[in-house]
């Protein structure tokens, strides 16, 4: 048997990859993300499968579950919301899955971020303007951030920033930016990106955190900073030149 984790993309049920969707279909055993994941991706599932929702689990409970599958010679579609490679708790699994000989594969998903910039219409590299996105989110009651890794380092560089798992602390998110960026550095925040209550909300570092205390948003949401955001006036990229030597 084989444990596939699955992105299973931002939030709407479609943006699941044509691969991790036939993984799903076919197995017998699915563990989930809980309310990140969407319901209707579950009623692909074969007939009888055994459903596991990994939101009240710990990590034991989980890789309990993985295991018996295993045993059980059963293939098992472990369901994470966005893409597998970015703050989805993966790493811990798949080491717990080494030391016990389980074999696995990884199925890419839609991550949060792209879902968010798509949401917007904006390109997130720009050129002449940001070539650089640096993803990242904020301590608070979640695992401490390594040493550099703190807001106010990461935005000395100016370059477009995307912050997960952070909304609940915009106050303090805007306050650590605004040197680096200013106050008129914009700012968008994509609560829900893909999804049918999706809440779009668009200012600068001025303004944002009014603006997102008056929505009421407090989680599912990703935060992008940069200039990138409102640029208007800037050189055509160098990939489809007519200046460009093709053969």
């Amino acid at each position: 048997m084989t444990v596939y984790f699955i992105g299973a993309g931002p939030g709407a049920a479609d943006l699941i990859t044509l691969r991790g969707l036939r993984r799903l279909q076919t197995s017998p055993v699915c563990l989930y993300a809980g309310s990140l994941v969407p319901r209707e991706l579950l009623d692909s599932c074969p007939v009888g499968a055994r459903l596991v929702n990994t939101a009240d689990l710990t990590l034991d409970e989980i890789v309990a579950e993985l295991v018996a599958a295993h045993r059980a010679g059963l293939d098992v579609a472990r369901l994470h919301s966005g893409d597998p490679s970015v703050f989805s708790a993966v790493a811990e699994q798949m080491r717990r899955l080494d030391a016990l000989e389980v074999p696995y594969d990884v199925v890419p998903g839609v991550p949060a971020f792209a879902a968010a910039a798509a949401a917007l219409g904006r390109e997130l590299t720009v050129p002449g303007v940001g070539q650089t996105i640096i993803l990242t989110r904020t301590s608070a009651r979640a695992t401490p951030m390594p040493d550099g890794e703190d807001l106010s380092t990461l935005g000395a560089s100016g370059a477009t920033m995307v912050l997960h798992l952070a909304v609940q602390r915009i106050d303090a998110v805007v306050a650590e930016l605004l040197p680096s960026y200013g106050p008129d550095c914009p700012v968008a925040v994509v609560a829900r990106a893909s999804r049918a209550d999706e809440v779009i909300l668009r200012g600068t570092l001025a303004d944002i955190a009014g603006q997102v205390h008056e929505a009421g948003i407090r989680r599912t949401a990703v935060i992008v900073v940069g200039r990138v955001l409102s640029a208007s006036e800037f050189p055509d990229s160098h990939l489809y030149s007519a200046k460009r030597a093709r053969t």
